[in-house]
């Protein structure tokens, strides 16, 4: 599972080193051997963007394929994850190279923050990820209640 924070800087090229432990966990959960170092990068309904393991993306996108496509919320959630997905490649470094437009979208600088989240991994502008752990921190009593409307 990726779990944890991880501060790294982004060169002036776009590429950005992903964390040692997170490349280990891809390499364990890679069944086919192969694809270890690919990745699908996408953007998300908030300022991130998030990489997908190979086999993790492709479920997602059959579990897409499954919904109604003339659904208004499927069609917007394909406008945004499907059609905002790029295939990428950890490079013997250990480093991603992030397109541009995606570093646009995250607003994406000098210095970032990788968040693991179970199955997923995300890339946050240190700024924005600081904005999101505030807001969810606004109201403790409020996520409280949530997390024991979920079984938590």
């Amino acid at each position: 599972m990726f779990r944890g924070q991880y501060e790294h800087t982004m060169d002036g090229k776009g590429r950005i080193s992903v964390p040692a432990r997170f490349r280990e966990v891809l390499a364990e959960e890679d069944v086919t051997g192969d694809a270890s170092d690919r990745i699908i990068l996408t953007r998300t309904f908030e300022r991130c963007l998030v990489a997908y393991p190979m086999d993790k993306w492709l479920s997602f996108e059959e579990k897409i394929r499954q919904l109604p496509q003339f659904d208004r919320n499927v069609q917007r959630l394909k406008r945004v994850y499907i059609a905002g997905a790029v295939e990428g490649s950890i490079d013997s470094h250990g480093r991603l190279l992030v397109p541009s437009a995606m570093r646009e979208y995250a607003d994406l600088d000098r210095n970032c923050v990788w968040v693991g989240q179970l199955d997923t991994f995300e890339l946050w502008s240190e700024r924005h990820w600081q904005g999101a752990v505030d807001e969810a921190l606004g109201d403790p009593q409020e996520l409280t209640e949530a997390m024991a409307d979920l079984g938590l």
